[in-house]
């Protein structure tokens, strides 16, 4: 949500490329591809933004948190950020998202903008559980 130069975006996208297949990910059992390139994440975010109210996203703790670092002036992306992370969860369709303790609040946003959407367009998006990892 802060904004980057352009090159050192890039390089971060093939860093994080490179330590996912470091970490032994391989590329022959699974699908990679850079999320950016995929406009689909953009324009359901956009939608699902226009089904979510603002007074819900104010009180995420990581808005709060977030916002008080940046003196008060948190911007329109850290704010919609979690809407983001929901549209880039229900476009895959998926049941079970794997997710820390920090994150619950925000698949829990994840979870009810699916039931909302449901209810209002039909059954389309399974509501996805939260896979807790033990550490």
């Amino acid at each position: 949500t802060m904004p980057k130069e352009p090159a050192v975006l890039r390089q971060n996208i093939l860093d994080t490329t490179a330590a996912i297949l470091a970490c032994g990910i391989d590329p022959r059992k699974c699908l990679l591809f850079q999320q950016s390139l995929v406009p689909e994440h953009a324009e359901l975010a956009w939608i699902l933004g226009c089904l979510t109210n603002v007074p819900c996203l104010l009180r995420l703790p990581q808005w709060k948190m977030k916002r008080a670092s940046q003196n008060s002036e948190g911007t329109v992306g850290l704010l919609t950020y979690p809407v983001l992370q929901a549209a880039d969860i229900l476009l895959y369709k998926s049941t079970h998202v794997p997710v820390g303790e920090d994150q619950v609040l925000h698949l829990e946003l994840a979870q009810d903008t699916a039931q909302h959407f449901n209810k209002k367009y039909g059954e389309f998006f399974p509501v996805p559980k939260a896979i807790l990892s033990e550490l």
